[in-house]
């Protein structure tokens, strides 16, 4: 049976970006009105139009405008929180200052979201994780902590916020323009690397993790997990 979110109210934070972007298609996809969230710009207007919603101006290190959007609408029924900006490195090489500005916009940031978020019973609160919580890397710890931490932050929010749910997707590799820094023959070549070691022979698109974020969402049994999308990079 088809899904149908005819007259839900969606909130996606970092809908500007891949995950986000694809996300917030996906509930449109469904009949759910979309309001995409995120720093103001040609992107966020671009997903806000083509998935027939709202272009919401939401800076995920601003806590009085994170209130004021919660405190200015109506509850939302699902809420999916995609936003980040985080510096990778070892702990010995990375500096401290952007060890800190990483966990304040990755961790802080969901959490003063979901701090904030008013969701209708029944609902749900979404977070984005990534699989580096359950399979470490040496070039990569501070990822793998924060990660963990939103997961942990989910299981206890489920608890605190029932009714609404709380649940956590993990990506693995996914080939969203978060790599479009690196030069294109580089990026194809990681991507061929990584695909050749997964179990599922490709690295992910957005619209893999999108399709896990309606999941859990919109499954009434479903609160306080963590699904993993990696395509069996955490086993491989």
């Amino acid at each position: 049976m088809a899904l149908d979110l005819t007259g839900k109210r969606v909130l996606i934070v970092g809908a500007g970006g891949g995950i986000g972007a694809a996300t917030a298609r996906a509930f449109a996809d469904a009949g759910a009105h979309v309001f995409a969230a995120g720093r103001p710009g040609p992107k966020l207007d671009a997903v806000a139009t083509g998935t027939g919603g709202v272009a919401v101006a939401l800076d995920i290190l601003d806590d009085g405008a994170i209130e004021r959007v919660f405190a200015e609408a109506p509850a939302f029924d699902h809420v999916a929180i995609a936003a980040a900006a985080t510096k990778s490195g070892p702990v010995s090489g990375l500096p401290l200052e952007a060890a800190k500005a990483s966990m304040e916009s990755k961790f802080w940031g969901a959490y003063r979201v979901a701090r904030a978020a008013q969701v209708a019973d029944g609902g749900s609160i979404t977070f984005v994780s990534g699989f580096l919580s359950h399979r470490p890397s040496a070039g990569a710890v501070l990822q793998g902590a924060i990660n963990a931490a939103i997961e942990a932050l989910a299981r206890g929010l489920a608890l605190e916020r029932a009714p609404v749910r709380v649940n956590t997707v993990s990506p693995g590799l996914i080939d969203t323009p978060l790599w479009q820094g690196m030069r294109e023959d580089d990026r194809a070549a990681m991507f061929a690397r990584t695909a050749e070691r997964l179990p599922a022979r490709r690295v992910g698109r957005p619209e893999d993790i999108a399709q896990a974020i309606l999941f859990v969402a919109t499954n009434p049994f479903v609160t306080g997990t963590t699904v993993t999308v990696d395509g069996g990079g955490t086993i491989a």
